[in-house]
């Protein structure tokens, strides 16, 4: 049987991708239909039943690039997985898998709020106890936009203050010194995007960690975002932060007001700015409390009793 599939209104490069790769990728799932493409219209001969099913997919590849701006083969992988990556999750679905396989997803009320905040709003603070899985939900979320192409980048900083050591005391040039302090964004990181995938990213600035102070006079447009260790921030460096904020760009703002490493904990800008800014449509504020520490379980103890002291 042969049926010829005609592309309308859409430029066929689009779908098929530079030098068909797209196409063939899609194509290697029909091991036993014969596919031709000529200019906007495709080919088939096999199957009836093959061919049914070719046009089902194929049409949802063709929905999907209507949706976003490019497709790449793992819109393809997405199709025949049968997940579709471009839909909203509810709040306690999977929100990315992680390189070993295991579903990450929010464990516990308050992560489940901070998902649903995510898409309700642009600008998200997330404060509360060290351990409750503030940075390591809003890399997920990041994660999870850059694999839909929500984003064309995730951008991670910190304030570059010391927490009793001296960075300048540590060997090597600026980038040497201040990867450890950025270690705990690698790690989360490499939980989520496999080690060679996570490389090509670095390299290609589709990913980019640095300090807060390397911020400053860019723009941020089409890409999450994340400020960690926010309490570690003034008023001003907050301010500076938020107003690189682009078109279609995610801010999140995380950090713990017991944790303040400061010379002096009165210059914390974070909850001056979470005051200034919560009432602002298009801010949210989501405050974790000690009950939602996922770590060790000795951890909540050990926050309990520093908060009574």
């Amino acid at each position: 049987m042969k049926k010829t599939v005609t592309l309308e209104a859409i430029d066929p490069i689009e779908i098929y991708g530079v030098g068909n790769k797209i196409l063939t990728e899609f194509c290697s799932y029909f091991p036993h239909l014969k596919v031709v493409a000529r200019g906007n219209e495709l080919i088939l001969d096999g199957r009836e039943s093959d061919i049914a099913e070719f046009n089902i997919r194929f049409a949802e590849l063709v929905d999907r690039r209507h949706r976003k701006m490019n497709l790449t083969v793992y819109d393809v992988e997405d199709i025949f997985s049968g997940s579709d990556t471009q839909s909203r999750p509810t709040a306690d679905a999977v929100i990315v898998h992680g390189t070993d396989g295991k579903p990450i997803r929010a464990r516990n009320k308050t992560q489940q709020d901070l998902v649903s905040a995510y898409f309700e709003n642009d600008l998200i603070f997330a404060v509360g106890p060290a351990g409750t899985g503030k940075t390591y939900m809003a890399i997920a979320l990041a994660v999870r936009a850059l694999k839909n192409r929500e984003i064309k980048r995730i951008i991670l900083t910190r304030p570059a203050v010391e927490a009793g050591e001296r960075l300048g005391f540590l060997p090597g040039d600026l980038k040497d010194k201040l990867d450890p302090y950025l270690q705990p964004l690698y790690d989360a990181l490499a939980d989520m995007i496999p080690s060679r995938r996570l490389q090509e990213f670095m390299a290609d600035g589709t990913i980019q960690i640095a300090p807060l102070a390397y911020m400053r006079g860019r723009t941020l447009d089409k890409a999450c975002v994340i400020l960690d260790e926010a309490q570690n921030t003034n008023l001003g460096q907050l301010k500076m932060f938020l107003t690189r904020m682009g078109v279609n760009a995610k801010f999140i703002v995380t950090g713990d007001a017991t944790q303040i490493d400061l010379p002096r904990r009165e210059d914390s800008g974070l909850l001056v700015g979470i005051q200034l800014l919560e009432d602002i449509k298009g801010v949210a504020t989501i405050r974790f409390r000690t009950e939602d520490i996922v770590r060790h379980p000795l951890v909540t103890k050990i926050v309990r009793a520093f908060d009574k002291q």
